[in-house]
């Protein structure tokens, strides 16, 4: 599809996106626009908040959003494949921001903590709360979710974007560009509080109007569903043969300022057999360069 790019500037559609997304102004984070549509899915650990947008009728794009995030992080994006005719929803994950409620303690019996499996079947209850196979998204610590679901339940997957998710199996926090090297030996919740406190103070300097809403919404996290998915990311379960076994059209999506080398995205896309596109942004192409994420995922989607 053309989407490998590495040097220079990204031609064709993707170059057109990416002029779109040099283009984007200030927002206010915690709103969506006009057709919004919002409910509460009834899945195993509690209440699960998701907004939905686009035709009722349109196949279905579920984004699902990674740790301490939240379903406004597709706020730019689901407007675009809306208008591409696809019903476009995303949710809170489980103890994160409006579905903080939601918790292992309202499991059948209760549970101590945030596992991969109530993270996966909190999302079998949202895929299964409309019409099914969809094309998922999966952020962040949420591609190891959706991955890991994918090779379980594929009859559910039309396509699966892995957008920033983490690309090596075990202690995958090992391979963080800068603080890699020292986090084997420090407790996954000492990780996940220094991360916390890095988000709230900006430490990553976030656009301004970005760095607002993201610390607000940490009066709602749970702070023990961060450190559980910490400690989850520390035993990332290794699904590449498995995933590509499924036959799934895998896309994955990273950012050359990713918290993981490019090169470990390759070698797992390489693995699974996906299509990788690579941008110039961070961590949060869906927040920097969401014309470019969508129309990567249309090229992929579409008929």
């Amino acid at each position: 599809m053309g989407l490998r790019q590495r040097n220079g500037q990204p031609q064709g559609v993707i170059g057109r996106a990416a002029a779109l997304d040099a283009a984007l102004e200030p927002i206010d984070w915690s709103r969506f626009p006009p057709g919004v549509e919002r409910d509460t899915v009834a899945a195993p650990s509690g209440g699960i908040a998701r907004v939905s947008m686009g035709p009722p009728d349109g196949t279905r794009v579920v984004l699902v959003p990674g740790v301490t995030g939240s379903k406004e992080d597709f706020v730019r994006m689901m407007p675009l494949l809306a208008a591409a005719g696809y019903r476009a929803e995303s949710y809170d994950m489980a103890g994160q921001y409006e579905s903080h409620a939601a918790g292992p303690e309202n499991l059948d019996p209760p549970r101590p903590h945030y596992t991969l499996d109530l993270f996966m079947d909190d999302l079998l209850a949202v895929l299964h709360a409309g019409s099914t196979p969809a094309h998922v998204l999966g952020y962040s610590f949420a591609g190891t979710v959706t991955a890991a679901a994918a090779t379980r339940y594929p009859q559910l997957f039309l396509s699966l974007t892995l957008l920033s998710a983490p690309p090596v199996a075990g202690q995958a926090l090992r391979s963080f560009k800068i603080l890699g090297p020292v986090t084997g030996p420090v407790p996954a919740w000492v990780a996940a509080r220094l991360m916390m406190w890095a988000v709230r103070n900006n430490v990553h300097r976030a656009p301004q109007d970005r760095a607002d809403f993201v610390k607000a919404r940490f009066a709602l996290t749970r702070r023990s569903s961060v450190e559980d998915i910490f400690g989850l990311m520390k035993n990332t379960p290794d699904v590449a043969d498995a995933l590509r076994a499924t036959g799934i059209p895998v896309l994955v999506i990273t950012g050359t300022g990713d918290v993981w080398p490019v090169e470990a995205h390759d070698a797992f896309a390489a693995r699974v057999g996906a299509t990788i596109l690579v941008i110039h942004t961070g961590h949060s192409p869906c927040e920097s360069a969401p014309h470019q994420v969508t129309e990567a995922m249309l090229a992929l989607i579409s008929p």
